[in-house]
Parts: C-alpha cells; sequence; structure tokens
C-alpha cells in the first residue's frame, strides 16, 4: 500500500482526454452514427488501458486493478440481464400483439398535435407509479414510439418526450432506486428529499410539457393523420387486435408497482407475451414456426425466435412494416458490448483514485454556495461521463461533497437534491453510459439523435445551478449532520 502513489491532476486528466479525442474522431471524422458498432467500444477500452498503465506506474498492482474492473462489470450484471429481457419481452409482446395493439388503439386516441405532449405526461405518470425510468421507456415507451412514427413525428423527438417524462417520474417516485440512493449520501431522508426536489423538479417539467405542446402545434403532420384509416387496416390484416392484449402490459406494470423486482417482473412479462401469441396470433405462430410442424412444436419455436432473435411481419404498407419487427435478445448484445467496455473504463479510473483526485481539484474552484452547488452538479455530469453508471455519479459526488456542505451551513436535502437534480437526469444522455446505451438500445435510436430533444434531462442540472446562484430556496442549519 505504501507504494502507491496518489495520482496527479495531469495523470487523472490523460485518459479522460484520450477518450474524449477518440469519441470526437469516431463520431465526428469516420464512423457518425455507426460509431456504437465498435469504434466507440473500443476506445473504451483503449482509454481503460491508458488508465491501467499510469496506475502501475505508480504503483498499483495488476490485480488491484482487475478487482476494480471486476466490481464494475458486476455492478452492471442487473443492467445486463434486464436488457437480455427487454429483448426477450419486445419479441413476444410483438408476436403476442401487443406492441400492434397499443398502436392500434394509440392512433385513435393521440392526434399529432398533442402527441408529444401527451407522450411526455403519459411517461411521467408511468414512471411516478413504477419507480423505474427503463421499465417506462421499454413498456408504454416502445409502444408510443410505434404510434408517433406512425403518425409521421420525428423519431428522435418522440424519444426525447418519452425520456423527459420517465427520468421525471423516476426522480419523484419514492419507490425509485436513485430517489433513495440521493439521500441516503447526502444524509437526509426519502420524504424531505422528494418534497424539496419539487421547487426545481415542477418547474423543470412544466417547461418541458411547454415546449412539446409548442412543437405539436408547429409539427405540420396533416398528410398523416388522413392514413390513420389505413394504418390501423394494415395492422389489423396481419394480427387479432382485441383489447384483452392489454392485460400482459398492465400485469407487468402492476408487477413493478408491487416492488416485484424487475428482472423477475420483465421474465413474467416476456412469458406472458409468448402465451398470449399462442392464444391471439396462431396464424402468426404457424407462418413462423413452419405449417408442416405440429402446432405445440410451432409455437414452441415462434417464441423462442421471438425472445432470441430477429423476428418481423410484412404488411402490404412499408411505414407499419418498419413498425412490425424486433431484434430479440440478440438486438440487445451491441448495447451489452458497450456497457461492459464502458464499466471496464470507469472501473480502472474509479479503483486507481484518477475520479478522485479530478473531483478533488474541482472542488477548490467553489468559493460560494452557488458555485458549490454548480460544482457539484458538474462533476455529477463528470462522473456519468467517466464512469458511465448514474450510480456511481450519485455516491461518488454524494461522499465527496457532503462534508463541504455540512461545514457551509448547508442542509443535507440541499445536496441531495443537487445530486439527483444533475445525476440521474444526465445519465440518459451519454451513449457508452449504463442508461444511455440501454434506452438508445431499447428504442433503438442513437443517443447522439435524442439528446437534444431531452429537455427535461437538459433542463433539471440548470434549474439547479439557477436556484443555487440566486439563493432560491437554499436550506440553511445548525444542527451537525454527521455521514452515513
Amino acid at each position: 500500500m505504501e507504494n502507491k502513489k496518489i495520482p496527479s491532476l495531469f495523470q487523472s486528466l490523460i485518459p479522460i482526454l484520450v477518450l474524449v479525442g477518440l469519441l470526437a474522431i469516431n463520431v465526428l471524422v469516420v464512423y457518425g452514427d455507426n460509431a456504437l458498432s465498435g469504434a466507440n467500444q473500443l476506445a473504451l477500452l483503449i482509454s481503460g488501458g491508458v488508465a491501467a498503465i499510469i496506475a502501475l506506474f505508480n504503483g498499483y498492482k495488476w490485480n488491484d486493478i482487475l478487482e476494480g474492473i471486476t466490481q464494475s462489470i458486476s455492478s452492471a450484471l442487473p443492467a445486463i440481464i434486464i436488457l437480455l429481457l427487454i429483448g426477450s419481452l419486445a419479441g413476444t409482446w410483438l408476436l403476442s400483439g401487443v406492441v400492434p395493439a397499443m398502436i392500434y388503439y394509440g392512433l385513435d386516441i393521440l392526434n399529432p398535435t398533442i402527441f408529444l405532449f401527451a407522450t411526455c405526461l403519459i411517461s411521467s405518470i408511468v414512471s411516478l407509479a413504477t419507480g423505474s425510468s427503463w421499465s417506462t421507456v421499454a413498456t408504454v415507451g416502445i409502444a408510443l414510439l410505434g404510434i408517433g412514427k406512425a403518425l409521421g413525428i420525428n423519431e428522435p423527438i418522440i424519444a426525447g418526450a418519452i425520456i423527459s417524462g420517465a427520468y421525471f417520474g423516476d426522480k419523484m417516485s419514492p419507490l425509485s432506486d436513485t430517489t433513495n440512493l440521493a439521500p441516503a449520501m447526502a444524509g437526509t431522508d426519502l420524504i424531505t428529499h422528494i418534497k424539496y426536489m419539487t421547487y426545481t423538479t415542477v418547474p423543470s417539467i412544466l417547461i418541458t410539457l411547454l415546449i412539446f405542446l409548442i412543437i405539436g402545434f408547429s409539427y405540420n403532420t396533416g398528410d398523416q393523420v388522413s392514413q390513420v384509416d389505413v394504418l390501423q387496416n394494415a395492422i389489423a390484416s396481419k394480427f387479432n387486435i382485441s383489447p384483452w392484449l392489454f392485460i400482459v402490459p398492465i400485469l407487468v406494470i402492476v408487477l413493478i408497482v408491487k416492488k416485484v423486482p424487475a428482472i423477475p417482473a420483465l421474465l413474467a412479462g416476456s412469458i406472458l407475451g409468448g402465451v398470449f401469441a399462442v392464444v391471439f396470433q396462431p396464424q402468426l405462430i404457424t407462418e413462423i414456426g413452419g405449417e408442416t410442424k405440429n402446432f405445440l412444436v410451432s409455437s414452441y419455436q415462434a417464441i423462442i425466435d421471438a425472445m432470441t432473435t430477429d423476428v418481423a411481419f410484412v404488411t402490404e404498407n412499408e411505414l407499419i412494416n418498419e413498425l412490425l419487427s424486433s431484434g430479440g435478445m440478440s438486438g440487445m448484445l451491441n448495447t451489452i458490448w458497450l456497457i461492459v467496455c464502458a464499466m471496464i473504463f470507469g472501473g480502472v479510473m474509479d479503483k486507481t483514485g484518477m475520479l478522485k483526485r479530478l473531483t478533488q481539484s474541482i472542488i477548490k474552484l467553489a468559493k460560494t454556495d452557488g458555485s458549490l452547488i454548480a460544482t457539484t452538479a458538474s462533476s455529477c455530469v463528470v462522473f456519468n461521463v467517466t464512469a458511465s453508471d448514474q450510480y456511481l455519479a450519485i455516491v461518488v459526488p454524494g461522499k465527496m461533497f457532503a462534508e463541504e456542505f455540512k461545514e457551509r451551513g448547508l442542509h443535507p436535502k440541499v445536496l441531495s437534491r443537487t445530486l439527483e437534480d444533475s445525476g440521474t437526469v444526465t445519465s440518459a444522455l451519454i451513449p457508452w453510459n449504463t442508461c444511455g446505451a440501454y434506452h438508445s438500445g431499447v428504442l433503438g435510436i442513437a443517443t447522439g439523435d435524442y439528446f437534444m430533444y431531452c429537455f427535461f434531462n437538459l433542463i433539471s442540472p440548470l434549474m439547479t445551478m439557477i436556484f443555487g446562484f440566486l439563493n432560491i430556496k437554499i436550506a440553511k442549519t445548525t444542527i451537525n449532520f454527521s455521514k452515513e
């Protein structure tokens, strides 16, 4: 232990600069939108290798570095399993007609003018009830994306509305893991934390909803509206559409609300989708499994194929054809590859003290309460970029800034609010972050395409900084709060 050197600020910056440089080359010069197909994964591995070399130079043993990588990847294993199950669920929900039914009935209810506003609002309500932005995006989010595409609305804008609403609910729900994590790191309680967040979160979501409403009124989709009957007929020609299909997503949402862990809830939803496919779509079962086979064998093959591989259905309408396809578990493998590489990089940076060194340097710049809040928020964003995980973006800054907040007489709820306003929401905006990679993989839209439309996620950290600099609702205390 005595031989280990604390990394210098310059040393800690080198892997970050290498990563940013390689990502810029991949995205701006060579690969463009295809950078996530392998180039960015390799950039993360190379940057992690650079960090490991610096750590070895500072006296770290390879086993120490490997331990950090192992711990980092282990923390992402639940996310990886969830991704695989989301791919499986998307396949069986397509085969069973659940997603087509959502699109079919959604075309009756939602019109282009209010669609983005309604999408954000619906995602907010579902996420608030479930406490999970991931589950919201994977269930109602997929259906809303399909409806929006059928109405002719720009896909990245739809994704922005879905993710904005999902993260509002994720922040404010007492069922959310990050909503419980932030006050635990800051040293306050859950209810105090949620109540205090309303000051910054409610204005942020109201501004977001207003923006989407304005975009909706300016969106010219008259031609698409006249085609609603055509789109519905195309869906009905391939699937047996019934309101009974909504039993599947309702049961999954109920399981999540009842605090059933995401993995068994999604597995149940995936299997239930397969069962409903056999009951409601026997013609598709025969189409995939083969007419010459026993129906039981065809059912097994069709469900397994939907869960694991590419499944697509063809109608006479090309737009609908784009909606009626799924990659199953195999469609998620590229995203999982990205997450593993990102966690390797984050694990090396965290274990070798480089992330901590970067944060310590930043805190010296915070002279006022406003600048301390802004510094904390910025650090959360930096950790989302460098550590590639929203939990680390809450835990590490929470631990490092708690003492400084206490010494300045700031209530712990100021810190917990800042952590959520910046750490939770910005994770979805980083392509190689677990959240950014997840949402991009589930929705099939590159993070670089949708991030500019995630207005809530962009406004939230700015709102908390504005409150800090203007000294609005910045609670003080003389109580000696101790860090947990």
